[in-house]
């Protein structure tokens, strides 16, 4: 694939025209319009419309297409330059479930980024479906998610398990540790998260799935939000409860009926590249160091 020409693209669709392009590219206007072209060329079609008289750009629907390839080429192309201009430099490339990354790993991104020689780290939000199909597409390293996916070519092993716990608004009548009866917590006060299926399969034996009051989450951060009235309950996992409860705000419980324990996964891909057996080392010393797994 010829770079200077995504370098050019990338830069029209960024500055909204050839001229901005050029000074952004520090090149003449003439030498963005033959790289574009030249890629045109290759990519066998126009990416960007030209119209006279009309100094901002629009792309094709061909051109929309290959701008997210394009950005992936470009952060791939960087990496590569990375690489060669220095052979030791260790790098790791995480995908990780929203409640796994602000309430479990914390100490986990602590140590790798006090860890010497440095790590260059890439930590991407995902969803478990994303994450999965970015180690299979090796874009990502490892994956840390909330539940497995058969994948033939990705390993997935699981490296944390917690209690859940329920989750009230402080008051004087309520204790830390206390068990609460199923039945005194009404669904409509309910503020929910789909944490796993195995969750959500005994949660709806015990309410009504379909509560139309209920309130729907799908980011624990949004619970604080979201809990203000002392009516209110939520079922979390522990890491997440302990990081509400250390507002004050909040006391955490136990349920009269055990819930199944949520099970966080490491994923990676089967067959890594042999430049990443080495951080993927350091990786796993550190979980077994947190995490005794």
């Amino acid at each position: 694939m010829y770079f200077p020409g995504i370098e050019a693209f990338l830069a029209i669709v960024k500055t909204g025209n050839l001229s901005k392009a050029a000074e952004f590219l520090h090149l003449s206007q003439a030498t963005v319009s033959y790289r574009l072209k030249t890629l045109e060329q290759e990519m066998g079609g126009l990416l960007v419309e030209r119209r006279k008289g009309e100094s901002q750009i629009s792309l094709t629907p061909k051109g929309e297409s290959f701008f997210y390839i394009a950005e992936r080429w470009e952060a791939l192309w960087r990496e590569t330059q990375v690489l060669q201009t220095n052979e030791a430099q260790l790098s790791l490339a995480i995908s990780v479930a929203e409640s796994i990354s602000h309430f479990v790993l914390p100490p986990l991104y602590q140590m790798l980024q006090q860890h010497n020689p440095a790590i260059r780290l890439q930590i991407r939000t995902q969803h478990t479906q994303e994450a999965f199909d970015s180690i299979e597409r090796r874009e990502m390293d490892v994956a840390f998610v909330v539940r497995e996916i058969a994948s033939p070519c990705v390993m997935v092993k699981p490296f944390f398990a917690e209690e859940m716990m329920l989750l009230r608004l402080a008051s004087p009548k309520r204790q830390a540790g206390d068990i609460v009866e199923i039945k005194e917590l009404e669904p409509q006060h309910e503020v929910f998260i789909i944490w796993n299926k195995e969750f959500q399969f005994k949660h709806d034996q015990w309410w009504d799935p379909h509560c139309p009051s209920r309130i729907h989450l799908d980011s624990a951060g949004l619970i604080t939000t979201f809990m203000k009235d002392i009516r209110q309950w939520a079922i979390v996992p522990a890491s997440v409860g302990a990081h509400m409860i250390q507002t004050g705000q909040f006391v955490l419980q136990k349920l009269s009926e055990p819930i199944p324990q949520r099970i966080c996964y490491k994923a990676t891909h089967k067959f890594p590249y042999t430049a990443l057996n080495r951080t993927l080392c350091i990786l796993d010393n550190y979980l077994q160091t947190i995490f005794g797994v």
